[in-house]
């Protein structure tokens, strides 16, 4: 399908993901994925700000309010924390966390886990996303959900980054 992967691999579209145990028969799946030149404790630490913001086109999904760029002290995701927060209110809900490694969450009628995945030059941060939708709906949805995860994966890369520059 249109806009399904970008920036993954063969392996990384192969290998299990938290949603995928929740969406038995998706009719969507999409993964996006970056190098990130930071340390996987690094990346994590960013990837747990999502939870307050969803660093993204924030015109769009965040009524015009810039997603912090210093790091925050956000505590561990729990299941059942929401997910984000976005149009100035909380969106989604945590489903399942492995700590350091991969958050799993729901919004909008699709499942979604980041995952943190150990690499030569520092970490891999890849996304999949499955959701049950209309089976003509769903090329649209991937090439929207496209524009925005790859500008969220590419603004906590670069923040991850700097963090890791500064240590």
């Amino acid at each position: 399908m249109i806009g399904d992967q970008w920036g993954v691999s063969d392996a990384e579209v192969q290998r299990r993901y938290g949603c995928d145990d929740l969406v038995l028969v998706p009719t969507q799946e999409a993964w996006r994925g970056v190098t990130v030149h930071a340390p996987p404790e690094v990346v994590w630490a960013r990837l747990r700000q999502v939870r307050v913001a969803p660093y993204s086109y924030d015109l769009v999904d965040n009524l015009g309010a810039r997603s912090p760029r210093r790091l925050l002290d956000v505590p561990e995701p729990q299941v059942g924390d929401p997910f984000t927060r976005a149009f100035g209110r909380d969106q989604g809900r945590v489903v399942a966390v492995d700590p350091g490694r991969e958050l799993t969450a729901q919004i909008l009628g699709a499942w979604m886990s980041y995952a943190v995945l150990p690499h030569p030059r520092g970490a891999r941060l890849v996304l999949k996303v499955v959701a049950r939708t209309n089976r003509w709906l769903a090329p649209a949805l991937s090439v929207g959900d496209l524009v925005m995860a790859r500008k969220q994966l590419l603004t906590l890369k670069g923040l991850a980054e700097a963090d890791a520059a500064s240590r």
